[in-house]
């Protein structure tokens, strides 16, 4: 048995993607992605901290400023659920957004496919149960 500690980690409260452009990022993932906004800050000078999810999510994405030198572009690793992965590739597709060309489909496995946001970082839609 472990002891418990004040330090204890009690969730996830965000993840987060680098964004050059603030603006790009948060009109695609709020009006393409239907993800609301949760904060939007300054947070020094020149530097912006913008938290977007699901409704209904505790865990928001951070659309964190790119650190000086950086490119953007990377594999988050998010999964983002859908009730439909099918329909959700379908629709994102029709408006243009950079989707796999087919949807994802093993044995044991939920449907699934990725994205790539307007900076080129890769994200995946999961059908849920």
């Amino acid at each position: 048995m472990t002891e418990q500690t004040a330090a204890r980690v009690t969730g996830v409260l965000n993840v987060a993607i680098p964004v050059q452009d603030h603006d790009r990022a948060l009109d695609f993932y709020r009006n393409t992605l239907g993800l609301e906004v949760r904060r939007d800050a300054a947070f020094g000078p020149g530097l912006r901290w913008v938290e977007v999810a699901p409704a209904g999510a505790l865990t928001t994405i951070a659309l964190a400023p790119l650190p000086e030198g950086k490119t953007g572009g990377v594999d988050t690793a998010i999964r983002l659920g859908t009730a439909d992965a099918a329909a959700a590739h379908a629709e994102l597709r029709a408006r243009g957004v950079d989707v796999d060309a087919e949807l994802l489909r093993l044995p044991g496995v939920p449907p699934m496919f990725s994205l790539r946001d307007p900076e080129g970082n890769t994200l995946y839609i999961v059908e849920a149960p």
